[in-house]
């Protein structure tokens, strides 16, 4: 493994940035078909206004500043550097450039390591939140970092997909946030697009949009199961209370239906619940009825997990906005080395600004990165390593001064062979 700091030095930087390649337009749209490349770059401009963290808070603006000017101004402080196990390696060092100090952190993961592992991670139920470091606790982890973006004040579920080895599918939409992560059936690390795959079998005209998440999308059908955890009743809606229909299924039979859902209850059987036309549709539904729900995700993969954005897609940045600065979280494939990249970047904090999409991109590049993925940043910033006294802890600085809550997280296990 080798050691990893960005490669930021004199001329071999300048010919790396005049030959690199111009910034392309995003992945696939929402429901994962084509867009013009104007389209695309429009529905990318609409994004970059949206807020760029779970916790939605104005992130500080950079000054404006060419790629060139930055990287030539910047300057890489002390590192350090130790074993977190056989295959794990983490590194810590500070730089600074014209617009100010940055501090980071890196975790590099030989996933061809006998014994070692990376997983989803959470809580137990979809719904519940807890500290990343209490997380990956349950799994005596060595290390790992702060997930996806998350329904924050609400019902606290992740908004994107999640697949655990063990627990299998836990929730997905089919569309709209699956920028994702994933080990493939063969345990090779992949980011791309990654839908969901449901049907309720025989019953076509039931159009399945959601499996556990925080609100079913208008005129869809969401399913939850006991995995989900205490109901949120029309919190699932978005508030809509007329047009709605819940329908409760145990062992694929309708045994339950009706226009009111229920609030803070344990789920017995699974619910399907619609909005609209989603529920005019299960109104057809009577008691007895067969109804046998089939979910998952492209390829079956092992593990998987969302963000917002891809970073940077077979070596092309994807990101635009270069203003918004905030702590970061980042997971990267190096497709030479077989290595996945998992980066932390500390902000709001005096001694570090954080980062925008672009510099995140960068950074990930500089790295080695030929694919990179966006986690959820901000006060969810958070990672995890052992250290080399053997303690297990936080090693970034959260920006909240404290860990907080999140919805899940990527946890890296080690058990010698």
């Amino acid at each position: 493994m080798r050691t990893r700091l960005p490669r930021i030095a004199g001329l071999v930087l300048v010919c790396a940035l005049l030959a690199a390649p111009p910034v392309q337009a995003d992945g696939p749209p929402d429901d994962g078909t084509d867009l013009r490349p104007d389209q695309r770059f429009a529905q990318r401009l609409s994004q970059a206004r949206l807020p760029q963290t779970s916790d939605r808070v104005r992130g500080a603006i950079a000054a404006p500043m060419s790629p060139l000017v930055r990287r030539l101004s910047t300057r890489v402080g002390p590192s350090s550097r130790w074993v977190v196990s056989p295959g794990v390696s983490y590194t810590t060092w500070s730089q600074t450039d014209a617009r100010g100090p940055i501090r980071a952190h890196l975790l590099a993961i030989d996933l061809s390591t006998p014994g070692l592992r990376l997983d989803y991670a959470s809580a137990g139920a979809v719904r519940r939140t807890d500290q990343v470091s209490d997380i990956l606790a349950h799994n005596k982890a060595i290390a790992g970092v702060n997930g996806d973006f998350f329904d924050i004040g609400d019902t606290g579920a992740p908004l994107g997909l999640g697949q655990d080895r063990q627990r299998g599918l836990l929730h997905a939409p089919r569309g709209g946030w699956n920028s994702a992560f994933w080990l493939d059936r063969a345990g090779r690390p992949d980011i791309g697009y990654l839908p969901l795959k449901a049907a309720v079998r025989f019953r076509p005209h039931l159009k399945i949009t959601n499996v556990n998440s925080p609100e079913v999308r208008r005129g869809g059908i969401g399913v939850y199961t006991p995995g989900w955890g205490a109901s949120a009743g029309y919190r699932w809606t978005g508030g809509q209370t007329r047009q709605v229909r819940m329908v409760r299924v145990v062992n694929d039979r309708v045994v339950e239906t009706k226009n009111k859902l229920p609030s803070n209850t344990v789920i017995r059987g699974n619910l399907l619940v619609g909005r609209g036309e989603g529920a005019r549709r299960l109104a057809g539904l009577a008691k007895g009825a067969k109804v046998d729900v089939e979910g998952w995700l492209q390829g079956r993969p092992q593990v998987a997990i969302t963000g917002n954005k891809f970073l940077i897609r077979n070596g092309v940045f994807e990101v635009i906005n270069d203003r918004e600065m905030h702590p970061r979280t980042a997971i990267g494939i190096d497709r030479d080395t077989g290595e996945v990249l998992l980066l932390a970047i500390d902000g709001r904090q005096s001694f570090s600004r954080g980062y925008t999409m672009v510099e995140l991109a960068e950074m990930m590049q500089d790295l080695g990165a030929n694919e990179a993925l966006n986690l959820d940043g901000g006060g969810s910033t958070t990672m995890v390593a052992r250290r080399p006294n053997g303690s297990i802890g936080v090693v970034n600085s959260p920006s909240d001064g404290f860990q907080r809550s999140v919805a899940n997280a990527l946890e890296v296990t080690y058990s010698a062979p």
